[in-house]
């Protein structure tokens, strides 16, 4: 059951140092506008694989600028309501079972930033409720590949569970001035994600139904066709490709901070499993 989003006490900054770090933020000369990020994360076995969606993050990390702090939309993090990360030390979340004992030994101590936390509640007009969480893996799986020295601070925004994807892609359109304050807005999800029918073969054939609605979504992308994209489930295919939307839903945090000028990037292509789209975009920069 989607958890409340619940208060971090004593990690909320005070309004003068609230007001000091966004200021800082804002006037850095160092600090460049960022682009927006969509990762498809897929199975935690990509944590320690070697393969090419691996090293396509991987050589993503040498072309992005440094940002100032990163706020991922994370598909694992279900809330009733807006929750944002509050943490000013994030502990590394490990939201899956039966996996190999290597991953459990993984950590990810990137520092929390209250400061942003209450940025991004002022942008949402107090929607986004500073909350305690930590990492899971939909935010530390790729953030070990981009940013290995864990010395940048994140922090995590929930999904409402109650909210149709229109209001998501308005929740994102708020975010947007946090791309010239130096924060890096990553969208983790899947665009294909189907649990009930993967397979865990990783040599797995892809199935057509899913490489069709991922080919779909990158043409949507492309043409700029977000109300398509948003009533995604009107698609012949998207209630088999997104049976629940947590997964989906990132995309479009990513979508709607798209400025007019920018362009997006492929960053990685190619489906895990049989159906897992692990699709990763770049929107600007």
């Amino acid at each position: 059951m989607p958890a409340a989003p619940r208060s971090a006490s004593g990690v909320s900054p005070s309004a003068a140092g609230y007001d000091e770090a966004v200021n800082e933020m804002q006037s850095s000369a160092a600090t460049p506008s960022m682009p927006a990020l969509f990762i498809g994360h897929g199975s935690p076995m990509n944590i320690v694989a070697d393969n090419g969606y691996t090293r396509d993050l991987e050589a993503l990390a040498t072309r992005l600028p440094r940002p100032a702090a990163i706020l991922v939309v994370s598909a694992h993090w279900l809330t009733k309501g807006t929750a944002v990360g509050a943490d000013e030390h994030n502990l590394t979340i490990y939201d899956f079972f039966g996996f190999p004992d290597e991953l459990y030994a993984k950590k990810y101590p990137a520092p929390g930033t209250p400061a942003v936390a209450a940025r991004v509640s002022a942008l949402t007009g107090g929607r986004a409720a500073p909350a305690a969480r930590g990492l899971d893996h939909a935010a530390w799986a790729p953030l070990i590949r981009l940013y290995p020295e864990a010395d940048i601070p994140v922090l995590e925004l929930s999904l409402d569970v109650r909210a149709p994807a229109a209001e998501h892609y308005a929740l994102g359109r708020s975010l947007a001035p946090l791309r010239e304050e130096g924060v890096l807005i990553i969208g983790s999800g899947n665009i294909v994600h189907n649990l009930g029918i993967i397979d865990w073969d990783d040599d797995a054939p892809v199935a057509a139904w899913a490489a069709e609605f991922d080919a779909w979504v990158a043409a949507g992308v492309a043409a700029r066709r977000h109300d398509d994209l948003i009533a995604y489930l009107e698609h012949p295919l998207g209630r088999k490709a997104a049976p629940t939307p947590d997964h989906y839903l990132p995309l479009l945090y990513a979508l709607a901070v798209q400025a007019e000028a920018d362009e997006v990037l492929t960053v990685h292509e190619g489906i895990q499993n049989g159906t897992i789209s692990m699709r990763c975009l770049q929107v600007g920069g």
